[in-house]
């Protein structure tokens, strides 16, 4: 009897802790996640404000490389700051990216190519003390992933490497291959939700730099966590949820002052290779008519208003939704509408609705940081005429606006030698 209520005791001891442990358990997540969303408020307004910043700087070095004589040693410096700016553009997008819920444009790429295309890149971007290397696995599957995520991957995991060499010489190793996993070795990866067995194709960024201990490695994917190295916070994060948007694992090894390998494994694509390249600007195109330019940003206005004047269009400009929908109502011979997406009063999507309401053949290209496809699926069935993602360039600007004047849409005209 005696033995039976001890027994008893023990269990509701056991079973009270397994439910304290559990409460813990929950509670901890609940912060983390809690922490993810209240970072991915603050990431998407920094974002856009970023974003809107960088279209200035971009499409105004653009602008002056078109007016500049080719001959000036100034060229060479607004390259380097389109260059510069092309970076600092990716880093907005892994501010959207680093808690795996943004939306990917998937493609089935070669990794190989998408490497030996970067590979100027990278070389500029790390230290000149430190030698980059690429061992690339002939014969490669492809991967069915976002291919500006993957570019991320790669210039975060380079740039971290070149900060732990430091100083010191080094070397860089970018190493690519595939192989048959199991569940025994994917039991180590670092996500929180398990991946299927099966074949992988893996990216390998290896350092000779300072390592990390146990201590840093356990709070590596920490978005709140950094250490001396500017990349290892909240880009660390992004690289993490990249991967686990595109349901792969993340393999890290590490020693104190031998070094640091990343291995990124992407489940390899059984389709073929899809046809690459798209729309490229004509040189020599030319529109006219008149465009209505949208954004709460002064300096995208004006920018904006230089680049449409520069392929030929008339513009009329307007500070917000509201605006827009009185200036468009004053103006009838306006042919086509740019509008960015996030404005304050009255923002991109009701102001869209509105034009069509005033004009349903209206032609409307929205303009955002976010990426197409996400933008796109708010207006899908609705006669979106077409999107640019900022910061964008003339010939981008131009892409997006041939693209409907080859459709045949009325009061937009081509000029020059439009194909």
């Amino acid at each position: 009897m005696h033995l039976k209520l001890f027994m008893d005791a023990v269990w509701k001891i056991i079973a009270r802790r397994r439910a304290e442990d559990e409460r813990k358990k929950l509670e901890q997540q609940l912060l983390h996640t809690q922490k993810l969303e209240s970072l991915g408020v603050l990431a998407g307004g920094i974002a856009h404000d970023f974003n809107n910043i960088l279209t200035a700087i971009i499409g105004n070095a653009d602008l002056a490389l078109m007016r500049i004589n080719r001959e000036s040693p100034a060229v060479d410096n607004l390259h380097r700051i389109e260059e510069a700016a092309a970076r600092a553009a990716d880093l907005a997008k892994q501010m959207l990216a680093y808690s795996g819920k943004g939306r990917f444009v998937i493609e089935n790429i070669d990794l190989n190519r998408m490497l030996e295309e970067m590979l100027h890149m990278l070389e500029v971007s790390i230290s000149k003390k430190a030698v980059l290397r690429l061992n690339l696995h002939n014969q490669l599957p492809l991967v069915e992933v976002d291919a500006t995520q993957m570019r991320q991957i790669v210039m975060n995991l380079v740039i971290n490497a070149s900060e732990a060499i430091g100083d010191r010489s080094g070397v860089i190793a970018i190493t690519t291959g595939f192989m048959e996993c199991d569940r025994s070795y994917l039991k180590d990866i670092w996500l929180d939700e398990n991946i299927v067995d099966g074949l992988y194709v893996y990216i390998e960024v290896a350092d000779t730099g300072c390592g990390m201990d146990k201590e840093t490695m356990a709070k590596l994917f920490d978005p709140f966590f950094t250490t001396k190295f500017t990349g290892r916070g909240l880009g660390m994060a992004a690289v993490q949820g990249i991967v686990r948007g595109h349901k792969g694992g993340i393999k890290v090894y590490s020693e104190p002052r031998k070094g640091t390998t990343f291995k990124i494994l992407l489940p390899a694509s059984d389709l073929p290779s899809g046809p690459s390249g798209g729309d490229k600007p004509d040189d020599d195109w030319h529109g006219s008519g008149t465009v209505l330019l949208v954004d709460d940003e002064i300096t995208i206005r004006d920018l904006g208003t230089a680049m449409l004047t520069e392929l030929g269009f008339t513009v009329i400009t307007a500070a917000d939704g509201r605006e827009a929908i009185r200036t468009f109502g004053q103006n009838p011979d306006i042919s086509l509408v740019i509008m960015d997406l996030t404005m304050p009063h009255m923002d991109g999507e009701e102001c869209f609705r509105k034009l069509r309401q005033l004009k349903p053949d209206v032609k409307v290209i929205i303009s955002s940081g976010y990426n197409e496809q996400e933008v796109t699926q708010k207006f899908v069935g609705k006669g979106l005429a077409g999107f640019i993602q900022k910061p964008y360039k003339v010939s981008d600007l131009k892409v997006a606006i041939k693209r409907i004047s080859d459709t045949g849409e009325h009061g937009l005209t081509a000029g020059g030698t439009s194909s």
